[in-house]
This record gives C-alpha cells, sequence and structure tokens, in this order.
C-alpha cells in the first residue's frame, strides 16, 4: 500500500467553487481533484527542469551555437544550404 500524507492549502473563494464544480460535473471529491492537480504539476515541472538541465549541460559542453550562427545557419536554410560544422 502506498504511504500518503496530509497537506493544507488556502484557496480563494472563487477557486473553491470552481473546484467544487468540478469535483461534482467529475463525481470525484475534492481530495482527489487537488491530488491530480499536484501530481501533474510536479510530473511537468520535473520534466521542465530535466530539459533546462539538459540545455545547460550542452552549453557546459560548448555545445551550442552562438547568435551569429543561428543567424547563419537560418539564411543558409532559405537558400538550401547545409551548415558546415
Amino acid at each position: 500500500m502506498s504511504r500518503t500524507a496530509v497537506i493544507t492549502a488556502r484557496i480563494d473563494e472563487p477557486t473553491l467553487q470552481a473546484l467544487d464544480a468540478l469535483a461534482a460535473d467529475q463525481e470525484r471529491t475534492r481530495a482527489w481533484l487537488v491530488a491530480k492537480a499536484i501530481q501533474r504539476y510536479v510530473k511537468e515541472e520535473t520534466e521542465f527542469r530535466a530539459f533546462i538541465k539538459q540545455g545547460e549541460d550542452a552549453m557546459d559542453r560548448g555545445d551550442y551555437l552562438t547568435h551569429e550562427e543561428m543567424i547563419a545557419d537560418i539564411k543558409s536554410w532559405k537558400l538550401g544550404r547545409k551548415r558546415v560544422a
């Protein structure tokens, strides 16, 4: 059985009313919807941070194009040429 924890959050009245409407519409509890929202946020934020880390790692390795190199690439693409590394 997975371990769970209880958390407390303060939300404004309009958000609470919207949450209750969603819960009723989906025949779910507030707690279920909040847990799913947190799971989604954590997953998306974790993936985004990993993506940023990949870019930072690439920059640390020197694996990137300068602005000038990128402009030259775009111009060459328009002319149907490929960049020579």
